[in-house]
């Protein structure tokens, strides 16, 4: 009973640990040349004759880079993708640029990468919260519950946080495109931000599961109590009986 409850708590602390590192994985990618964070962008693209641009530009979560991510800029919370040119460049493809950022960013970038970026924060926190929480699944049922909650509220935020995203620099990649561009989207940022997601999907499975099957161990384990309750009653009875049968023939 004990050992399959603290196996399925244990395989879901692994994945939720996993999560998180593919989370910070991408959070603090451009932040030093080590791989793989030197190999972690979203998107890299030909900006070559876009006034105030690099000729490679790779977009990362703090920072707008050149080729593998050297000669990063300033790091910026939620960083406007305009940011890798100068206002109202000219030969930058329409889609991208408006009023916002300093009159680099259009209005739908501008929010889909601000709201985005608030998104992964949230993940962030609820997951080490989850992390925490998810050693008292290894106490029983009630640890289970609760971080299987904290696991699926991370869980929430991550879905629109990988879905912003993802429509983010898909979208940037297509406006490229059109433009006439090579643009490709970061493989190792998509593979660590999605891994992420599933990594945590898993261990919110697990955690409920974990709670069941707690749940439905205790169970057969008061069934078999009682069955061996039944059968001692029993026993004494027939012993009884026999009893009563040896001193009155």
């Amino acid at each position: 009973m004990a050992i399959s409850h603290l196996g399925f708590s244990l395989i879901s602390i692994v994945f939720l640990a996993a999560s998180l590192v593919m989370l910070w994985f991408v959070i603090l990618s451009g932040l030093t040349h080590t791989s793989p964070l030197s190999q972690t962008y979203f998107l890299r693209a030909d900006t070559s004759g876009i006034s105030g641009s690099r000729a490679i530009t790779q977009w990362t979560y703090f920072f707008i880079c050149g080729l593998d991510n050297n000669g990063c800029g300033p790091a910026t919370p939620a960083l406007p993708i305009g940011h890798a040119w100068s206002s109202n460049p000219s030969n930058a493809p329409a889609e991208l640029v408006g009023g916002y950022g300093g009159d680099t960013t259009s209005f739908s970038f501008w929010y889909l990468w601000r709201f985005g970026t608030v998104f992964y924060l949230i993940t962030l926190f609820f997951e080490v919260v989850a992390f925490f929480a998810s050693f008292l699944a290894c106490c029983g049922r009630l640890g289970s519950a609760l971080a299987g909650l904290i696991a699926a509220v991370a869980l929430l935020f991550n879905t629109v946080a990988v879905s912003l995203m993802t429509a983010t620099f898909v979208q940037m990649r297509d406006a490229f495109h059109a433009n006439g561009r090579d643009a490709s989207l970061g493989t190792y940022a998509f593979g660590f931000a999605w891994g992420s997601w599933a990594a945590l999907f898993i261990s919110t499975l697990l955690f409920c599961l974990g709670r069941r099957g707690s749940k439905d161990n205790s169970g057969a384990g008061r069934r078999g109590w009682g069955s061996r309750r039944r059968t001692s009653t029993r026993s004494r009875r027939s012993y009884d009986g026999r009893r009563v049968k040896e001193e009155y023939p």
